[in-house]
């Protein structure tokens, strides 16, 4: 006897249907798996022969043969245990023979109990399915959440086998799973850090919004305690909130790189990363035998944050130039290449110098000309050309720091502003194809979209001949200009935008350019 039953894999964030085609003969009791699977399908054997007898059913003494098809790609993980179970188990007649399986998909990793464990990349086996015109969808209760995302197909919470062969053959129906998209309606900044917690830095706090408006990068440069990772982890919660699409996304690539948590259905909240500066750059990007996202992916819709930015390998700080531009990373291997998405605000924070106190009003510097300049050297040029805007933060007076009683702004304050800005570039840039704020802007955009006044290309001509301003460099300070003209309500960029742009341009000349 012959029975397909289908399942999904994993490539990238993209999945792709299996179909398991499981031939039952009876000769002498045999097991073959063929199809190309890794090792961990192949063990597959043992777990599903275990799994069916601790679950109370006689595993048949059939020659079975399990072919994995498309034969030519390659089959990776343990998300076909249940697949493969309910091929044998159909062929054998413990399944009704008349169920129908042509519109079911199964994923899942059996234990020795029968009991079906979490895979990754559920979400996207999902939506394979359903663009492969799948109705049912089973998966274990660790990512029914998360599947039930998708719209269009139902979803099942499978605990064991037992349970989903009693559901198959009409003794007992298991509840579909539903995603409940309330959950945007939320408050999604509940106990999340608030700006209103920040004290002083005025000009660092305009810019963090400028840059959440505009989805601008920033670097903070400064001395101990001057509040930089204070304002990085409040960052996300000026952002924009996420839309159903983007939070699909992001929740993909976290779901194929098993850090979504459980029972977790979708990611409502901007991710923000903070990987430790030891880090390495497959780390960063993303790679691996079977290539998996990295933390650049990770931040995908969100905010990458790194601390102690000097601090990095060079190579480390080299790889996110292309991504910056790109807003993905293409990863080659031998069996194929993987692109991820990396759409991500950089925020990077750094010392002025080894010890932290160069320029500091009170405090001495211990470190040498040399030492300063070898350690501001550590940011190459091309890296802070993908930079829009640069913040020095200064030390606090104790004025500052033990004020009473000044309100100061909240995050929910600021991302009403944030928000009204990012809706005027979204209604101006509505017939530009994947472009949601003015940092994405091309060249070309650029020149359609933000148009200057004289005063401000007279500016425009002195900062670029005075500050000896890349191409890149230029466009990125008529992008931040655009936001602030955005935010001021303005269609026509005036020279108190570009004055302020430029603001955020003059660390270049100060730290890594020359008198």
């Amino acid at each position: 006897m012959l029975s397909v039953i289908y399942s999904a894999g994993l490539f990238g964030i993209d999945g792709f249907m299996v179909s398991v085609e499981c031939n039952a003969q009876s000769r002498i009791p045999a097991f073959e798996l063929v199809g190309l699977p890794d090792l961990a399908v192949k063990e597959a054997k043992e777990r599903v022969r275990t799994a069916c007898e601790n679950s109370g059913y006689r595993f048949p003494a059939l020659e079975l043969t399990l072919n994995l098809a498309p034969a030519d790609r390659r089959k990776e993980g343990s998300a076909f245990d249940v697949a493969i179970l309910m091929g044998i188990l159909h062929c054998a007649g413990v399944v009704d023979y008349n169920t129908d399986f042509s519109d079911k998909c199964f994923v899942g990793e059996l234990s020795l109990s029968g009991e079906l464990r979490g895979v990754r990349g559920t979400l996207c086996m999902c939506v394979a399915a359903k663009n492969a015109g799948i109705k049912e969808f089973y998966a274990p209760p660790a990512n029914a959440n998360e599947a039930a995302a998708v719209e269009g197909i139902t979803v099942y919470s499978v605990k064991s086998i037992k349970e989903l062969i009693q559901h198959l053959n009409g003794t007992k129906r298991l509840i579909p799973v539903s995603c409940d998209k309330r959950v945007f309606e939320t408050d999604t900044l509940r106990g999340m850090p608030d700006f209103s917690d920040v004290k002083g830095q005025t000009m660092a706090k305009r810019a963090m919004e400028i840059a959440a408006a505009g989805g601008h990068n920033v670097l903070l440069i400064g001395p101990p305690g001057t509040g930089k990772s204070m304002l990085a982890k409040r960052l996300p919660t000026i952002l924009p909130p996420e839309s159903f699409d983007e939070a699909i996304e992001t929740t993909k690539i976290h779901s194929v790189a098993g850090t979504l948590p459980d029972g977790v259905s979708l990611l409502t909240t901007r991710p923000f990363r903070s990987p430790h500066h030891t880090m390495s750059a497959v780390s960063l990007v993303g790679g691996g035998v079977n290539p998996l996202p990295g933390e650049i992916s990770l931040a995908n819709n969100g905010v990458l944050f790194l601390d102690e930015f000097p601090e990095f390998p060079k190579t480390v700080t080299d790889a996110l130039r292309q991504p910056l531009e790109d807003r993905r990373v293409t990863i080659t291997r031998a069996n194929g290449r993987v692109t991820y998405p990396c759409s991500f605000m950089l925020v990077a924070a750094m010392n002025p110098c080894r010890c932290g106190y160069f320029g500091h009003p009170t405090r001495k510097c211990t470190c040498s000309p040399n030492d300063v300049r070898r350690y501001i050297s550590k940011i190459s040029g091309p890296m802070l050309d993908r930079i829009d805007i640069q913040i020095e933060l200064p030390s606090l007076t104790y004025e500052e720091l033990s004020a009473e009683g000044v309100a100061c702004e909240t995050s929910e304050e600021i991302r009403k502003r944030v928000v009204a800005a990012r809706n005027i570039a979204a209604q101006r840039m509505k017939d530009s194809v994947g472009i949601y704020c003015n940092a994405q802007m091309s060249s070309a955009e650029i020149r359609r979209y933000c148009p200057t006044d004289d005063s401000a290309k007279a500016l425009i001509k002195s900062a670029y001949e005075r500050l000896g301003m890349s191409a890149r460099g230029y466009d990125r300070m008529i992008r931040v200009a655009r936001t602030v003209a955005d935010m001021d309500g303005k269609e026509v960029i005036g020279a108190s935008h570009i004055a302020e742009a430029i603001q955020y341009r003059s660390l270049d000349k100060k730290y890594w350019g020359t008198d």
